[in-house]
């Protein structure tokens, strides 16, 4: 192995170093509430360290989150092949797609902490359109899944494609998210037990509209 190959795994090694330390604070303690120094601490690494990789904490936060989220989409699209998803109806893969939902809640509670601070802090730390850029690009994928499933469901008739394809992606990914998300933050007054069961009725309820 050349030096500069060792170099470069290790450079990368330490870049998620810092992006797991940075997610786990994140989660634990709320966005505002952690420093660059806090980070660098977790990470065992120095500040100056810390700034080479990532020159504003608003680069690391939309780094953190590009990783979590494709992370997390990487896993559910691996769950089936090209050939299964082939043989789904579009009414079949808005249920999957909305069951991702619930297995956020269930799985991936830090995940949604951590999202729900990290809307609040862009909403007014903004970022420049370069910053955002990776985010983004993993936002634009996600649309275009949503629109594989719409075509298929107007091609076979499952979806209620009465209802444009934005407005139907629009309100299951908010809708959806926000709803678990309050749950997950526990800013939801309602018993533990009933938790899961109310966020399927909400579940079976959106699936219904959309679905024929």
């Amino acid at each position: 192995m050349s030096n500069y190959v060792a170099g470069k795994e290790w450079k990368q090694e330490k870049y998620q170093h810092i992006l797991e330390a940075g997610f786990r604070l994140f989660a634990e303690k709320g966005i505002e509430q952690v420093t660059m120094t806090d980070i660098a601490e977790a990470s065992k690494v120095g500040r100056m360290t810390l700034f080479r990789y990532f020159p504003s904490k608003t680069e690391l936060v939309i780094a953190i989150s590009t990783w979590k989220w494709k992370e997390y989409i990487t896993s559910r699209n691996s769950l089936l092949s090209a050939e299964e998803m082939e043989k789904l109806t579009g009414a079949d893969q808005l249920k999957l797609y909305i069951g991702s939902f619930l297995e956020l809640y269930r799985y991936h509670k830090d995940m949604l902490r951590f999202n729900y601070n990290f809307n609040s802090f862009l909403s007014y730390q903004k970022g420049t359109p370069e910053q955002k850029q990776p985010y983004q690009k993993l936002v634009d994928a996600l649309s275009l899944q949503f629109h594989t499933l719409y075509e298929r469901g107007r091609l076979d008739g499952t979806l209620n494609t009465d209802i444009p394809e934005y407005t139907m992606f629009s309100s299951v990914f908010h809708i959806m998210l926000a709803a678990v998300t309050r749950y997950a933050m526990g800013l939801a007054i309602v018993n533990e037990s009933d938790t899961e069961k109310e966020l399927v009725i909400l579940a079976d309820m959106m699936l219904s509209r959309f679905t024929k």
